[in-house]
């Protein structure tokens, strides 16, 4: 018998599938999966439209994980020996003010 997870039967894209948004690797190949699915061409309008729609969706999740990850990648350089993590907030309240003029 094989283990069955709850989250992996759950319809990919769902409303409500999951209360956890998906991990960005979960994201990430669902893209990858959407963009293959569009390039055979054999979608119907709406479908390739629906498609598009969701691929633009995840691929604007996945940047803003990066961004966060990156942004906590910084904090933990500024932080020197101690390696501490600060939250987002934080970081960005500091950084950005006055930049620019």
């Amino acid at each position: 018998m094989a283990k069955r997870s709850d989250s992996a039967s759950s319809a990919p894209g769902a409303p409500g599938a999951t209360d956890e948004a998906p991990s960005f690797e979960a994201s990430l190949a669902r893209l990858e999966a959407l963009v293959e699915r569009l390039e055979r061409g054999d979608l119907e309008l709406e479908a390739s439209l629906g498609a598009f729609e969701e691929g633009v969706a995840l691929a604007r999740r996945c940047a803003a994980l990066l961004g966060d990850a990156e942004r906590r990648i910084d904090v933990l350089l500024r932080e020197g020996g101690g390696f501490a993590t600060r939250p987002l907030e934080a970081a960005e309240s500091g950084d950005g003010e006055g930049e620019g003029g």
